[in-house]
């Protein structure tokens, strides 16, 4: 928007100044000759000169600032907005009847003996941003493609379901049953965007704030890796990300915009709904939240547009010659603006325009009707349509739009602009006649005074509706629409996995070279291998992957510019266009948006991906357990693999690194099947049964099951087994295998262990064996987790069908023949394993690494937490003295033995072995 053709706003330390220009005519002539170098070489010659300008600039000691923030202005002049190609006063009809449906949806939801709530206000200051781009911008999948991907706010879904309610895509049951999912089934409609509950209408699940701003960069980074790579073409989808100016404050929302400008990710558009409120009061009560923001993005290497007054405010500003009403936009906090937002025309006059007599001379002619109607950019479709069309049309970097609404807009004197806004969900007969008023629908008082509520349609045959049908299908379809177009995949054959189930032979390796070694044989399929992409926090050197470097090679659109300096070495670091690895730098969460992104390209674009995401086990569930969780929602599907687990195996490293509990935070997602492997053929078979599951389709699932793998792999290195003859798959697959019978003695134990601690259950066997006459039978636990949820299925089953034949939990029906006791031992802390006791058939005991890691020695560790080969004797001595089948004064006699109690006695065991 124009600020008046004769001011000169510059920028000083970041903070707006005005400055007379004393000599217009030179000032043009530099003007001129910059126009003129852009018309005649281009704007990157352009660019050139400005850079070599600033640079001798600061050689002869002339100040100049950076272009941190602008004036409080629109950044698009109002003489250079493009035409407005829509019928304004339909679409205005329509936005009207949406917010009327919206609101009143939420409010017939809190009906008595309902309650569910909803949220009206973030949709009523959003609702003109949503309705251009469904008009004018969002591209549906209609064409066969991915169309655009809209990442919703969440708190906005009820306007979203109200316009699929006048497109007929949704009707009053549904809109009655929001929220109401179960009771309500199969017309309920989920609280926020959420694909699990809504798979055919919501693609990304955004109500976790600040998920989605990552989201939707490592989604337009993952469209631009797609094309690179030849898996599908995305030069069409364009990412649009809605987001809250209080949800900026979460450092996910900002941590990554560095990687969307360093990767020129055009395809990319913020629109952050700046209605300077957060859930309970002002964003920046006492600053300017969009100054603030402008000036991040900015130096990140964004493109901002401000989008902050309506058209009612043009001719004010081009009568501003001297710059005191920008300036006073300049200078007005937040806080005062929202209170400006409640208050009367008369009060906004005498507040913000009558201190100074050339502002109050600019209003004279106005109403205070009309200085109350003053808008913001935000609910104007015009401005807000040149907003959209420069964000699509500018090239090289990523772009947010900073649009200043009015939260509650429309809703009335009791909503708009309150600090208590965003949680009111219902409007009182008076609220709604008022709305109905402003909105001028043709809505009768009885209608209103009685009973619930009515929706609003304008009929199908009008020409809203027409029109908005047209719309959508100029623009390729409905959105948000989610559709499944993918394919089964061919998968390979035993062959593939046949060389790791053959075993280490005399080679110790740990089990996440084991599952390396399964990789490269996976990529080397013709068919598969191009659909695997690779993902790790700038760890692939250490988990052994930086064998993959010169075959697979690292992701980067701009390729190697430089000359590595490993270039002569085997392994040397290769950075390509076409790289199939991505290495997103030491980022959890931005290696986890890139999984998620890779992990539903199955339903994005019709693509399947197998995402490959390799970790520090303590950085994944841990740290970033809430992507899991929105991976999980938006049904994506791939391999986690939480390399270096358990709580002693890391042995340098200590307390921060040592993971005892990610398989217990596993357990707690319904979308994660987990599995803490010991031996390279349990990996092979789970691996094999993962991709099945995932990615070969069934009729059950004919494209697929919308799950992911969670695999927990170690850094220690052991000898692994050739796969036995007759190996019990099922066992590997539901969870527990017998793996071996005790060799000698007369007095009947088992051992149930899983992962790093199957060898020393294995120790613990032969001990009890040779000195203690026990015959301890030795069993992997493949899989804790599933083991529990097969359980609980079972017991679900039981309650609810007391009539049919009960049903036995894997667990139990698998050791229902071997005689107890049972002890169980693993690296994790005992509430893992403890997950199966009470289906287990006899007297069961866990030990466990629970408490703090620390740095020591492997056999130091496992000493101090009493789970090494020793301790495990003493443990099932303990249960088998308890059942009165060996002495107590054995237990004393072994504690000696081993002395348990004196952790440097230990073995300190194998050393190293990062991979």
């Amino acid at each position: 928007m124009a600020s008046g053709s004769d001011r000169n706003p510059i920028i000083i330390g970041g903070l707006p100044s005005q400055v007379p220009d004393f000599d217009p005519e030179e000032t043009q002539e530099w003007l001129d000759s910059l126009d003129a170098a852009v018309d005649e070489r281009g704007r990157e010659r352009a660019r050139y000169l400005m850079l070599r300008l600033i640079e001798r600039a600061r050689e002869k000691r002339v100040a100049v600032p950076e272009m941190r923030s602008t004036d409080y202005v629109n950044t698009i002049p109002t003489k250079s907005e493009p035409f407005f190609p829509g019928n304004e006063e339909i679409e205005r009809r329509i936005l009207n009847a949406t917010r009327w449906n919206a609101a009143v949806m939420v409010s017939r939801a809190q009906r008595p003996g309902i309650g569910v709530g909803g949220h009206i206000a973030t949709f009523a200051s959003s609702a003109s941003l949503y309705d251009v781009g469904f008009n004018h911008f969002f591209r549906g999948k209609d064409e066969g493609d991915g169309g655009d991907q809209v990442f919703f706010q969440g708190h906005a879904s009820p306007g979203i379901y109200a316009r699929a309610f006048l497109l007929d895509r949704l009707d009053e049951q549904n809109l009655d049953a929001f929220r109401q999912e179960k009771s309500k089934a199969p017309y309920g409609l989920s609280s926020y965007p959420h694909p699990r509950l809504m798979p055919d209408f919501w693609e990304f699940p955004t109500v976790s704030m600040g998920l989605g701003p990552i989201g939707a960069i490592y989604q337009a980074r993952m469209n631009r890796y797609m094309e690179a790579r030849g898996i599908a073409d995305t030069s069409k989808s364009h990412v649009w990300a809605f987001l809250g100016d209080g949800e900026m404050d979460e450092p996910e929302s900002l941590g990554q915009l560095s990687i969307a400008a360093r990767e020129g990710l055009d395809n990319l558009t913020f629109v952050v709904n700046c209605n300077l409120q957060r859930l309970d009061g002002p964003v920046r009560g006492n600053g300017k939240v969009i100054q603030e923001l402008e000036s991040i993005f900015r130096g990140a290497g964004w493109n901002v547009i401000k989008l902050i007054w309506d058209r009612t405010w043009d001719p004010l500003l081009a009568q501003d010659r001297d710059g005191i009403l920008v300036n006073r936009m300049n200078t007005t906090p937040d806080g005062q603006f929202q209170t400006y937002a409640t208050e009367t025309g008369a009060y906004i006059r005498d507040h913000f325009f009558g201190d100074d007599q050339r502002l109050r001379a600019m209003v004279e002619g106005m109403t205070d009707d009309q200085i109350l109607h003053l808008g913001r950019g935000g609910h104007d479709h015009r401005k807000i349509y040149a907003a959209y069309s420069a964000a699509r049309a500018h090239k090289g970097q990523p772009t947010v739009i900073l649009a200043k609404t009015i939260k509650g807009w429309t809703l009335g004197p009791n909503f708009e602009g309150r600090n208590a806004t965003h949680q009111m969900k219902k409007l009182t007969v008076d609220d709604l006649k008022r709305f109905r008023d402003r909105l001028h629908l043709p809505i009768a008082d009885k209608d209103l005074e009685s009973g619930l509520p009515p929706y609003y349609h304008p009929g199908r045959d009008s020409e809203e509706i027409q029109y908005m049908h047209d719309r959508r299908k100029g623009l390729g379809g409905y959105v948000p629409t989610r559709v499944v177009r993918s394919k089964p995949l061919a998968l390979p054959d035993d062959k593939t996995f046949a060389t790791v189930k053959k075993g280490s032979g005399q080679q110790s390796i740990a089990t996440t070279m084991a599952f390396v070694r399964l990789l490269k044989d996976l990529m080397r399929d013709k068919e598969l291998g191009k659909r695997f992409v690779l993902i790790a926090p700038d760890e692939y050197r250490t988990f052994g992957m930086d064998s993959f470097f010169p075959s697979a090679k690292i992701y980067n659109p701009l390729g190697q510019q430089y000359e590595a300096v490993d270039r002569d070495l085997l392994l040397a670091y290769k950075e390509s266009p076409q790289g199939q690895m991505l290495h997103d730098g030491i980022s959890e969460a931005g290696c986890t948006a890139s999984l998620i992104a890779a992990g539903s390209a199955y339903a994005t674009h019709g693509e399947p991906l197998i995402p490959v995401y390799v970790f520090y086990s303590m950085f994944g569930f841990q740290r970033t357990g809430d992507q899991f969780w929105q991976m999980s929602d938006q049904l994506a599907r791939g391999f986690v693999l939480g390399a270096t687990a358990g709580r002693t195996t890391l042995t340098g490293e200590g307390l921060q690194h040592a993971d005892g509990h990610s398989q217990l935070l596993a357990s707690t997602n319904p979308g994660c099947v987990a599995y803490d492997p010991a031996y390279s053929y349990e990996i092979a078979h789970i691996v094999q049964d993962g991709l099945r599951r995932m990615y070969g389709g069934s009729e059950a699932h004919p494209h697929g099951e919308d799950v992911f793998y969670y695999l927990t792999v170690y850094n220690e290195p052991i000898q692994h087994p050739a796969e036995p003859e007759n190996v019990d798959v099922e066992g590997i697959l539901k969870g527990v295998y017998r793996l071996g019978e005790g060799p000698a003695g007369s007095i009947p134990a088992q051992i149930i262990a899983s992962g790093v601690a199957v060898p020393w259950a294995l120790e613990a066997q032969k001990i009890l064996a040779e000195e203690w006459n026990v015959k301890a039978d030795v069993w992997s636990a493949t899989s804790w987790n599933e083991l529990r949820r097969d359980a609980v299925e079972c017991e679900e089953h039981n309650l609810l069908h007391p009539e049919e034949e009960q049903r036995v939990p894997y667990v139990t029906r698998k050791l229902s023949g071997a005689e107890g006791p049972f002890v169980a031992v693993s690296d994790w802390m005992r509430s893992v394993p403890d997950q199966i006791s009470r289906w287990v058939p006899g007297t069961y005991q866990s030990l466990g690494a629970d408490g703090f890691g620390f740095a020591d020695t492997r056999g130091a560790a496992r000493r101090f937490f009493h789970i090494d080969a020793q301790s495990i004797v003493v443990g099932v001595l303990t249960e088998l003295a308890k059942e009165g089948k060996v002495d107590r004064s054995v237990l004393k006699q072994a504690i000696d033995r081993y002395q348990l109690l004196d952790v440097s006695a230990a073995d300190p065991g194998a050393a190293g072995g990062d991979a």
